[in-house]
């Protein structure tokens, strides 16, 4: 059992997805850290600071490496991170003169912050993609029934006719511009963070700055200063996930009033009643108002999360944990859910001669 509802044993049925859940899972977190350590070692053999033997060896270690779970289950209970027990054990597997040529002049923060950089970098892709299915969809019903009436409504009163596409317009261009901002922090925003004890790289000497360039290289992030203390990145990152899921909250509210109304949306599907079997309530789009929520609510954690005191902050950085995984969680689930409910419409508005009474008699 688990307090999660994006894992519980049935609300993740509702609330989950296993696609974002793989892609941020504790094993895709330590293949992401051994990664980061297997390029380390070439980025230093390649400058000449380890040997390229030790490269090597470290390098095949990580590959093939399964950690003991429940050690590093206590070791992060004890040290308060992961990646100080993860390199004890890695470095007992590798052995020989090799073992102490891993993990040189790096800290655990570059460890950790880097495996989710790299682990947001593909979930990002996923959600343009999504987004891009979910865009032809909505364009799709544009171009079926666009044409049709709906009634206007402003501020819950209904107020003069307009059309289906006008509906649908509000709902494409924020995902649009959502997408549009995902794709340019996919350019730029996705950053390998490296800086050993204290930022300064001290252990490299003036080696540093080649050896951030070829780690960045190898693992197809940004090559950048550290920014162990500076986590607006990542707040703005949360910003963007709120913002999707907020434009997707807006098309299940639209949705969900839709069908209490009545008469102007036809849906496939629905959730049953258990008390009422001639219900089919329209679940997946009252769930994207509660996502769209949820991140909303959490999106503030991540502004308190900015406040890193000094060079670097252990309450900061584990609020950091507790809350943006299950944004990114949060916001698979909603596109998952709005796909569905966008291929779910049936049918989209009233003729033009309802329209027309519609209009006449608001």
């Amino acid at each position: 059992m688990t307090v999660s509802a994006f894992e519980h044993p049935f609300l993740s049925g509702l609330l989950g997805d296993d696609d974002v859940a793989a892609l941020m899972s504790p094993r895709a977190e330590i293949k992401a850290m051994l990664g980061f350590e297997a390029a380390l070692a070439q980025a230093e053999a390649s400058e000449g600071i380890i040997p390229a033997q030790s490269a090597e060896r470290i390098g095949d270690v990580c590959s093939a490496f399964q950690p003991d779970l429940a050690a590093l289950r206590e070791g992060t209970g004890r040290d308060g991170v992961v990646a100080a027990d993860l390199v004890s054990q890695l470095r007992r597997a590798i052995g020989g003169e090799a073992a102490a040529h891993l993990h040189l002049g790096a800290t655990s923060q570059d460890v950790i912050d880097t495996a989710l950089m790299l682990r947001l970098k593909t979930v990002t892709v996923l959600f343009v993609d999504r987004l891009v299915r979910l865009e032809h969809r909505l364009a799709e019903l544009d171009r079926a029934f666009g044409a049709r009436y709906l009634m206007g409504h402003t501020r819950m009163q209904a107020a003069i006719a307009i059309t289906a596409s006008d509906r649908i317009r509000a709902w494409l261009e924020p995902l649009a511009r959502s997408r549009l901002r995902l794709e340019a922090f996919q350019r730029d925003g996705f950053c390998l963070q490296f800086g050993g004890a204290a930022g300064t790289l001290d252990k490299l000497g003036d080696k540093g700055p080649q050896v951030r360039a070829h780690l960045a290289d190898a693992l197809g992030l940004q090559d950048v200063p550290q920014w162990q203390s500076q986590r607006d990145r990542l707040a703005q990152f949360s910003g963007l996930l709120a913002l999707l899921t907020g434009g997707l909250g807006k098309f299940g509210q639209d949705v969900a009033l839709l069908a209490e109304l009545g008469g102007e949306i036809r849906l496939a599907g629905g959730g049953g009643s258990s008390a009422m079997a001639h219900k089919q309530n329209p679940v997946s789009a009252e769930v994207l108002v509660s996502l769209a929520r949820y991140n909303a609510i959490q999106a503030s954690g991540m502004q308190h999360a900015l406040v890193h005191e000094q060079e670097r902050s252990g309450a900061a950085w584990t609020l950091e944990w507790m809350i943006l995984p299950s944004m990114v969680q949060a916001t698979g689930a909603a596109l998952r859910l709005a796909g569905e409910l966008a291929a779910n419409v049936i049918s989209l508005g009233r003729d033009a001669d309802a329209g027309a009474a519609d209009a006449a008699n608001p």
